[in-house]
């Protein structure tokens, strides 16, 4: 459907197009009346004339019938517009009925990949990750539902030289408990008892050597548990995005190993294109515009001195074989910012090489850090990195204690169920409702609160709604309803329920799920002062309780789909 404001938009076009064509009445929402017309300012300013006399051609050459009530010019050349009741009654109809609420369906980004959560074989998912996995979670739902094909890729870390000591690790241990160690989310100490051994014993140290050769040559007995160790690691991260209600499957995952044969590919295509320079024995392409502190040009390094090849090499792969075999037009990599500059170069010598172009094209979600009370990296008290299921078993356990003071009523099941869904969307709504790339501050009090912008207060206000309409079928109030609204409140939500499309293709625009959080802590607060001021079960006619009842609906159809964009739970009770 079209949205309010672009109904109104496409209605004053072509006054502006008479005085300038293609000139973008810059139509938004205002505090000041309904909609503010600001693109009058910067016309005049083009033109040459006064802005309020501009301001007074576009009046007189727009059809604004049926839309609005009226039109004010307002301070040097704004226009104030205040839209008819009858005009809002059809939007809210229309939006009531539109399956996607006012989102436009559109393929304009075609298939785009989506790289993220990318934890490593055999090394614990920490709070590190947390921001990659719901970050990358929420674009995709985003994208998904805003009519692009998604595809969703786990670009873990499955292999390289600390193989072999990992596989060794797993045989004098034995596979068994390698597999129970790794099933119960003992990562942390399975890697490290690998590494110990590596640094401390030097027949183990050798042998470990010895495994890497083997692993690298294709040694099936080598293959096998190489593979045993990956397959008991994804199997445990599948539990932590589940948990962390992220929509990864095993089925999304694609190894760095899943490249090793593309990568003489790869420097065959490039020495084709004589983009490859050697330098001290290693093979380099060398992308203008990048430098050191000394003013020399910085390389990729595509294959080491030794052969071997690295990370630049794999991520060249990648896209080569995104391109081609996924027909990705574009790929998101929702990695951290230290990695920026990484990302630039290797993206500069995609398009040069030609696996990138203006139809083709990646971007790199950067994000900050995580941090402490002491703002720096957030870690456990003993000073290492908090695992991300512990992480989530306190938010979970720290919810639940709210859950029983706040409505000691509900049963041990319900009480924990909402606990689960207060808890993880407290964690993730703080994450995300931060601009991706601004470091924050893990607070537990804060996110768990139910005032101000956090998760709980979004999700009360679903449940509030609920409860509206449990009350709503024991009294037997009339059918819900959309019809024209009639108080200043139920315009104010009129207003806001409209935006929601334009919220979701901002997010998508800014790859920044912060703009959707801000929207519907907006819609929240906006609902709040309508129940306030407009009674709705106790409104007397008939006809008011049903079409503050179909307020209602929207309102809890709305902040459901913003919260499930979010990969946040929308409880019916709290």
């Amino acid at each position: 459907m079209v949205s309010l404001l672009d109904t109104v938009a496409q209605r004053l076009q072509p006054a502006f197009d008479a005085l300038e064509p293609g000139a973008d009445p810059i139509l938004r929402l205002s505090e000041h009346a309904d909609a503010q017309v600001n693109g009058v300012l910067g016309l005049a300013k083009r033109l040459g004339r006064p802005p309020r006399e501009v301001a007074e051609e576009i009046v007189a050459r727009s059809d604004l019938a049926g839309l609005c009530e009226q039109i004010e010019i307002a301070g040097p050349g704004f226009l104030n517009l205040t839209f008819s009741a009858a005009f809002l009654g059809r939007h809210l109809e229309a939006l009531a009925a539109d399956g996607h609420l006012g989102v436009r369906q559109s393929d304009a980004d075609g298939t785009v990949v989506v790289d993220y959560g990318a934890p490593n074989v055999a090394k614990e998912m920490h709070v590190g990750h947390l921001r990659s996995a719901i970050i990358g979670d929420a674009l995709a739902r985003l994208l998904d539902y805003s009519g692009s094909r998604v595809i969703r890729e786990n670009h873990i870390g499955d292999w390289g030289t600390p193989f072999g000591m990992l596989i060794e690790h797993s045989l004098d241990i034995g596979e068994a408990e390698a597999a129970r160690e790794i099933a119960l989310g003992d990562l942390n100490a399975f890697y490290q008892e690998a590494r110990k051994a590596f640094d401390g014993d030097p027949e183990f140290a050798e042998r470990s050597r010895r495994r890497v050769v083997l692993l690298q040559s294709g040694d099936p007995e080598t293959m096998r548990l190489w593979a045993r160790l990956v397959e008991d690691s994804i199997r445990y991260f599948s539990v932590v995005f589940s948990r962390l209600g992220v929509l990864l499957t095993p089925d999304d995952v694609r190894g760095e190993s899943a490249y090793n044969d593309l990568l003489p590919g790869v420097v065959e295509a490039l020495a084709d294109k004589g983009l490859l320079v050697e330098s001290e024995g290693a093979l380099c392409v060398f992308p203008p515009g990048f430098s050191n502190r000394e003013g020399e040009a910085l390389p990729v390094i595509v294959r080491k001195s030794d052969g071997g090849y690295n990370y630049a090499a794999t991520d060249l792969a990648c896209i080569r074989d995104r391109t081609d075999r996924l027909g990705a037009d574009l790929i998101l990599y929702v990695v951290g910012a230290p990695q920026s500059q990484h990302f630039e170069m290797v993206f500069a010598v995609a398009a040069m090489a030609g696996w990138l172009d203006e139809e083709r094209r990646a971007v790199h979600v950067a994000f900050g850090s995580v941090l402490g009370e002491d703002r720096k990296m957030f870690r456990t008290r003993s000073g290492e990195s908090t695992k991300l299921i512990d992480l989530l078993d306190e938010a979970v356990e720290r919810a639940l204690a709210v859950v029983r003071e706040k409505n000691p009523a509900l049963d041990e099941a319900a009480a924990s169920a909402v606990a689960e869904a207060i808890g993880i969307g407290a964690v993730k709504y703080a994450d995300l409702s931060t601009e991706r790339t601004r470091d924050y501050v893990f607070d537990w009090d804060r996110m768990l609160a139910f005032e101000g912008n956090t998760a709980p207060y979004l999700q009360y206000a679903h449940a509030r709604i609920c409860s509206i309409f449990r009350r709503a079928a024991a009294e037997g109030a009339p059918p819900r309803a959309f019809g024209r609204p009639q108080e200043a409140a139920e315009r104010a939500l009129v207003l806001c329920l409209s935006a929601f499309g334009d919220a979701v293709a901002s997010a998508i625009a800014a790859y920044g799920p912060h703009r959707l959080c801000t929207y519907l802590y907006e819609l929240a607060g906006t609902f709040t002062s309508f129940y306030e001021h407009c009674p709705v079960l106790r409104a007397g006619e008939e006809a008011t309780v049903a079409r503050r009842l179909g307020l209602c609906e929207l309102t809890r159809r709305v902040l459901a789909q913003g919260l499930e964009l979010l990969g946040i739970a929308a409880p019916e009770q709290m």
